[in-house]
C-alpha cells in the first residue's frame, strides 16, 4: 500500500515538474544572464550533452557543489585505476564547483553540468549517457532522477549520505514520506557519514540492509595539486609572512567579517605585526570586504590583484576560488567560518587538520558537529569550539604560547590521520561489491 501511494505521489510530482519545465528553462536563462550558470554550457542543465559518449560501460558520479565534488574525486581516481575499461562521468551543479574541480579530475574523466530534475532533462540525459551506475553524493535525492534510473535498471548508490534536520522534517511529512520511502528503496547502497544520519535514513523507511558504514569521505580529500606558478607565488607569500604572527579566518559568510575584523583589531593592539588572512566563502564577498576596508583607510592586500604584504599591511583577503587548501599550508591557525552566527551550519574542518593547523570553530556547526566530536574524542586538543567574544582570548593564547600552538597543531594532524585512514579503500570495496559488479552484470544482460 505504501509503495502504491508512493508511486501515485511520484506521478503527481512528475506531472508537476513536466508542467513547470518551461518556467524552469526560463529560470535557467535568467540565471545565465546573472552569471550564475555557465555562459556556454548552461544547456547541459537541460540534459543536452556537449561531449561525445565513448562506447562501453559508464559510471556517473554526481555532486551538487564544490565540497561534495571534492569528496568524490578520491573515489573517482580509485575507480579509474581499478576499472580502466569503464568511462567515468562527473557532474556538478554550480559554476564555482566546475571552475575548481575541472582542474582536479584526471584527464580521462568526462565532466558535465548536472541536469535539472524535470522529466525532459533527466530522460534526455539518461538516454544519451546510458550510465551503468550512478553515485550520488550526500543529499541529492531527486525523484525523476532516482526513479528514472531504477526504471532503466541503473544501479544507484548514495555516498557520504546525509539529511539535515530541516530536510528530514520535509521528507517525513505525511504526504511526502511515501515518495521518500519509494526513492530510498531504489538504492542498492547507502553510505551515511555518521550514525545519526543512518538513523534518519532508517526512520525514513530506508531498507536497513543497504546501509553500511565506512567513514566520512571529507577526510579523504587530500591536498590539491599546485602548478609551478602557484608554488612560486605561494613561496613568495610564505617569505612575506616570515617572522610575523599569522592566523586565518576561512569560509567566512556575510556578517561574520564583522566578527573577524573585530578580533583582528583587538589582536593588533597586542601583536602589532599580526597578519589576518580572510578567505570568504564567495569570492565577490572578498572584494566587498576589501573595498569597505580601503574606504576606511585600511591597507589591504587582495589575492586577485596579486598584492604583496607591504609594511603596514595587516590584512590579506583571498577573493579567488579553489585556493583554500593552499592557504591552510601557510597559516598555523585556522578559524573555520560559517559557524559564528545563529542559523549557520559550519564547514569542513578536516582540510585544515590535514595541513596541521590549530583549529577553532564557532558554536553553530550543524552537520559538521559529528566531525568535530570525532576529532575531539581522539584528542581533545584537536578542535576548539568557541563563541565570538572568546575568540580574541583563544587566538591570543595560541599566538603567545608556542608550545600550546604546537600541541594543538599536532593534535589536529593526528586526529585527521586516524580518521582518514582507509576511507577511500572502504568506499571502493562497498561500491565494487554492491554496485559495480551488479552494474556490469546488467550490461551483459539483454
Amino acid at each position: 500500500m505504501a509503495m502504491e501511494r508512493g508511486e501515485l505521489i511520484y506521478k503527481i510530482y512528475r506531472a508537476l515538474s513536466y508542467g513547470l519545465s518551461p518556467l524552469i528553462q526560463l529560470h535557467l536563462r535568467w540565471r545565465k544572464f546573472r552569471g550564475l550558470e555557465h555562459p556556454l554550457r548552461w544547456r547541459e542543465r537541460l540534459g543536452l550533452p556537449s561531449l561525445s559518449r565513448p562506447p562501453g560501460p559508464l559510471f556517473w558520479f554526481h555532486a551538487v557543489s564544490l565540497g561534495e565534488g571534492m569528496c568524490a574525486i578520491p573515489v573517482i581516481k580509485c575507480c579509474i585505476e581499478r576499472r580502466p575499461d569503464v568511462t567515468v562521468l562527473m557532474t556538478t551543479t554550480t559554476t564555482s564547483a566546475f571552475e575548481v574541480i575541472k582542474h582536479q579530475l584526471p584527464n580521462n574523466v568526462l565532466y558535465q553540468f548536472s541536469p535539472v530534475d524535470t522529466p525532459g532533462a533527466i530522460d534526455a540525459f539518461l538516454r544519451y549517457w546510458k550510465p551503468s551506475a550512478i553515485m550520488l553524493m550526500e543529499s541529492e535525492l531527486w525523484p525523476n532522477l532516482i526513479i528514472g534510473a531504477a526504471k532503466n535498471r541503473i544501479a544507484l548508490a548514495l555516498l557520504n549520505a546525509r539529511i539535515s534536520a530541516k530536510s528530514y522534517g520535509s521528507w517525513s511529512q505525511p504526504f511526502v514520506n511515501s515518495l521518500t520511502s519509494l526513492m530510498l528503496s531504489k538504492f542498492l547502497l547507502i553510505l551515511p557519514l555518521s550514525t545519526t544520519q543512518a538513523i534518519r535514513f532508517q526512520l525514513l523507511q530506508c531498507p536497513p540492509f543497504i546501509i553500511n558504514f565506512c567513514g566520512d569521505l571529507k577526510y579523504a580529500v587530500g591536498n590539491i595539486d599546485t602548478n609551478e606558478g602557484d608554488q612560486r607565488a605561494l613561496k613568495e607569500l610564505q617569505v612575506q609572512l616570515m617572522n610575523r604572527k599569522v592566523w586565518m579566518a576561512s569560509s567566512i559568510h556575510k556578517g561574520e567579517e564583522k566578527v573577524m575584523l573585530g578580533v583582528h583589531n583587538a589582536l593588533k593592539q597586542i601583536h602589532p605585526d599580526i597578519i589576518t588572512i580572510i578567505v570568504p566563502r564567495h569570492p565577490q564577498h572578498g572584494k566587498q570586504i576589501a573595498l569597505e576596508l580601503e574606504k576606511d583607510g585600511v591597507r589591504v592586500a587582495l589575492r586577485s590583484r596579486h598584492d604583496k604584504l607591504m609594511p603596514g599591511t595587516n590584512i590579506y583577503v583571498v577573493d579567488t576560488l579553489g585556493e583554500l587548501q593552499k592557504f591552510y599550508r601557510l597559516t598555523p591557525i585556522a578559524v573555520i567560518g560559517g559557524s559564528f552566527l545563529p542559523g549557520s551550519a559550519g564547514h569542513n574542518i578536516s582540510e585544515a587538520a590535514a595541513a596541521s593547523c590549530a583549529i577553532l570553530t564557532g558554536p553553530y556547526i550543524g552537520h559538521f558537529s559529528h566531525m568535530a566530536t570525532q576529532m575531539q574524542r581522539l584528542n581533545p586538543l584537536s578542535v576548539l569550539q568557541v563563541s565570538g567574544h572568546i575568540l580574541v582570548e583563544a587566538l591570543h593564547n595560541l599566538l603567545s604560547d608556542a608550545k600550546l600552538l604546537e600541541e594543538r597543531q599536532e593534535a589536529a594532524k593526528q586526529a585527521y590521520h586516524a580518521l582518514s585512514c582507509g576511507i577511500t579503500e572502504n568506499v571502493w570495496s562497498f561500491l565494487d561489491f554492491h554496485i559495480f559488479r551488479i552494474a556490469l552484470a546488467n550490461e551483459d544482460c539483454p
